[in-house]
């Protein structure tokens, strides 16, 4: 069964993109299936694709071969999203639900891959989710995401610049991001009001000794009061100040001055 262009497809369901859940919607299968081609081989491979709307880079996914269940809360999504699955025979998967209240491992089941060109208003928050947990490696083996470019810079950022913040160190400490490519506004439909880019995510091994909640902590507090020096921006928070002079850290220094790795360091000393 061939599918209908992605156009012919929202017309037919009166379709359109809903600013409430973020939505741009994105029709180049050319932009698309570059896009899934940025993890590698996807033949046979588990999937994980939040928000697919009208579902075209869950067609591009399974075009590459992947096995894909996809989480859409729009309901006016679903009928398109069934023509998809009719057309890829137990290939495609799709929830009715909010992906923010699922288990993603417990649902997946195995390890999978995550795709998506994610809500604007919910991306950031699944982000810091699948890079949070105590159990390292987690069960994903790679993120492939659509943000806001800003947002998209803040978690590939390096110290000392005015992107780097909490979002960098969260994604770097056991992950190794990357901004893969860009993509300009007038790709989407509607053209969104800033530029997009894909960052892509694979884990690397976890420091030990460190707790990932501890390091939350840290960060949320020192990075709360980015403009203070750390010996204001970090005093309420139990440990932090002993840990900063444990590890040798100047205490008048600013957040964003602190390597990834120095941050490790007093998140161990605090977790100790």
């Amino acid at each position: 069964m061939s599918l209908p262009p992605l156009r012919e497809v929202i017309a037919a369901h009166g379709l359109s993109a809903s600013k409430a859940l973020g939505q741009n919607f994105l029709f180049d299968e050319q932009l698309l299936d570059r896009i899934v081609a940025i993890p590698g081989d996807l033949t046979d491979k588990a999937v994980l694709e939040i928000g697919p709307g009208p579902g075209g880079l869950t067609r591009a996914l399974l075009r590459a071969g992947a096995r894909v269940t996809a989480i859409e809360r729009d309901s006016r999504c679903i009928p398109a999203l069934a023509e998809v699955e009719q057309a890829f025979p137990g290939k495609l998967r799709v929830l009715e639900d909010d992906a923010l209240a699922i288990d993603h491992a417990e649902l997946m089941g195995e390890p999978f891959a995550v795709a998506a060109n994610l809500p604007y208003n919910i991306g950031t928050l699944l982000f810091t989710r699948w890079m949070g947990g105590e159990q390292w490696p987690p069960r994903w083996t790679s993120l492939t995401l659509m943000f806001q470019q800003e947002v998209a810079q803040r978690i590939v950022a390096r110290p000392g610049t005015s992107a780097y913040g909490r979002l960098a160190v969260l994604a770097q400490w056991r992950a190794l991001p990357k901004l893969a490519m860009k993509v300009h506004r007038s790709a989407f439909t509607p053209p969104p009001k800033v530029m997009s880019a894909i960052v892509h995510v694979v884990p690397k091994e976890a420091p030990e000794g460190v707790s990932a909640r501890t390091l939350e902590k840290l960060t949320e507090a020192a990075f709360g009061q980015r403009r203070k020096m750390l010996r204001q921006s970090l005093k309420g928070l139990p440990g932090a100040l002993d840990a900063l002079e444990a590890c040798g850290i100047d205490p008048t220094r600013r957040a964003e001055t602190l390597s990834v790795d120095e941050f490790v360091a007093v998140a161990r000393a605090m977790t100790a």
